[in-house]
């Protein structure tokens, strides 16, 4: 499965969806995963730590949000919501209760 880590938008939120070790689990297991450039630093995670632990960095989020899978912390905000797509696997914390235009968005697509 090809699997996509964008960097975290949304205010103060610094983690990140998969550390350097989970990335390794997973290209062992024949996956491949996209990490956006930068996408761990405010987790202390060095793209290099990615990078060899078998990810593929990439410069821009939207070839992270291409994978059949993405994987984040935090919902999506709207400036996210382009990526959205009915064949996309999100993996995510969600609250929806809070923001009637994110679940549509997710309904729509």
């Amino acid at each position: 499965m090809l699997i996509g880590l964008p960097k975290e938008i949304k205010d103060n939120e610094s983690r990140v969806g998969l550390t350097a070790g989970a990335v390794r689990a997973l290209t062992r297991r024949g996956h491949r995963v996209l990490v956006e450039s930068g996408a761990g630093l405010g987790s202390s995670i060095q793209d290099e730590e990615y990078r060899a632990s078998g990810a593929e960095i990439v410069a821009d989020s939207a070839d992270a949000w291409a994978a059949q899978m993405v994987v984040k912390v935090k919902e999506p905000i709207e400036a996210e919501y382009r990526h959205l797509r009915p064949d996309l696997l999100l993996f995510t914390y969600l609250h929806l209760a809070a923001d009637r235009r994110l679940t549509h968005a997710l309904v729509e697509n």
